[in-house]
């Protein structure tokens, strides 16, 4: 799952036709290359009931939690399960960890929070439990010492000496290349070549940040967003190409984002801007920021189709969510919200397609759907009334 913060532009993020034949919306023209892979959804709605004794607010907060659990956070720390632990529960049987939660921003980065609500329901968009937000993590060196390492602090240590995870398994290495076919130690080859990268990088940020000033950041994490981003997602790829976990969540921004973007030419803060007003000028900076985010998706995209696993590729065996928990953030709009399923997902996902649904569709109907797809089937989610088809 690809979260990303305050909605979107509509207009420009919504095909005009239905079926095989749309035409790719300005915001989603950087996945052109992997349109047979792209399924667009609109007409689905976030408006589960409010928890008993309290209204509907419809606001970030709301967004964020009801993304994954269709449950409306109450004023106590209290929502739902996401489908990714639903879905985690079944899939991780066989993996070391059971799902990683990712993000770019922290809780505490400072951001504002909706009045009334804990700054956890726009921080995260996991729950194992009603009562269980799970956290973020949102850098990359702890994220890799998680996947490969023996714990952090080793791992740090390791970085840091500029040696490599995989100079302690030479042997191991070694005798596996000997017992495969020589096709597997083309791939073997691959996957231990792109773990060496993503720690050189990992490694390069670290000895950068020793050198910097100080930064209201945590060491390890690039400062530029797009190495970031790009970091997270190429952790995410060696995750699911070692089988190491089959579910992540990844958050490109947290509800609240005041993050800038300069280097698209949008020096204005995300959340002030996307209640834009109509005003034009700021409807164009944020729908430049959407497109910003769909690229850096659709560079991770691409990455997937080029790396092979089994009889075609990771994008063939994966099933991506891409979408935001609110259609329009000038008014928090629930309704008709911007999704897109993306990847083959082993032959269950039939892409290719811009599906409207009917008004009114609940967004847990395509939860349930989702889930029915990866072989996890639940009786009901949220306020599902059945699973959408995607057939």
């Amino acid at each position: 799952v690809v979260y990303i913060p305050n909605g979107v532009i509509p207009g420009q993020w919504f095909p005009t036709e239905v079926g095989t034949g749309y035409a790719l919306s300005p915001t989603l023209m950087p996945l052109a290359p992997v349109r047979d892979r792209l399924l667009v959804l609109s007409g689905l709605d976030s408006v589960p009931p409010p928890p008993p004794g309290e209204r509907q607010f419809n606001n970030h907060a709301d967004a964020s939690t009801r993304f994954l659990t269709d449950v409306t956070p109450s004023r106590t720390l209290r929502a739902g399960v996401s489908i990714d632990q639903i879905a985690a529960r079944t899939l991780s049987a066989d993996t070391l960890l059971p799902s990683l939660e990712l993000a770019l921003e922290s809780v505490d980065s400072g951001m504002s929070c909706d009045f009334g609500r804990s700054c956890v329901y726009t921080g995260t968009i996991a729950w194992a439990g009603p009562t269980a937000p799970l956290p973020m993590e949102r850098d990359p060196g702890v994220v890799f010492a998680r996947m490969f390492g023996d714990g952090a602090a080793d791992q740090a240590t390791r970085l840091q000496l500029k040696g490599s995870l995989l100079d302690s398994l030479v042997g191991e290495i070694s005798g596996l290349r000997s017992r495969v076919a020589a096709a597997d130690r083309v791939t073997l080859g691959t996957y231990l070549d792109s773990v060496r990268d993503v720690e050189r990088r990992i490694q390069r940020t670290m000895t950068e940040n020793i050198t910097l000033p100080r930064f209201d950041r945590p060491a390890g994490v690039p400062e530029s967003f797009a190495e970031h981003a790009r970091l997270m997602f190429d952790l995410q790829l060696l995750a699911y190409q070692g089988d190491v976990t089959r579910v992540t969540t990844f958050m490109l921004g947290r509800e609240f984002s005041g993050r800038t973007y300069p280097e698209i030419g949008v020096p204005d803060a995300h959340h002030p801007i996307s209640h834009h007003q109509r005003d034009p000028v700021r409807m164009e900076k944020c729908a430049r920021i959407n497109h910003y985010h769909v690229s850096l998706f659709a560079e991770y995209v691409n990455r997937l189709r080029e790396t092979p696993d089994g009889d075609g590729t990771l994008l063939d065996h994966v099933t991506l969510l891409y979408g935001a928990g609110m259609s329009e953030g000038n008014g928090h709009v629930p309704r008709n919200l911007p999704l897109l399923l993306v990847g083959g997902g082993a032959g269950t996902l039939p892409a290719g397609r811009h599906i409207r649904y009917a008004d009114g569709t609940p967004l847990a109907n395509m939860h349930l759907g989702l889930l029915d797809s990866l072989g996890v089937r639940i009786d009901v989610h949220g306020n599902s009334t059945g699973p959408l088809s995607f057939l």
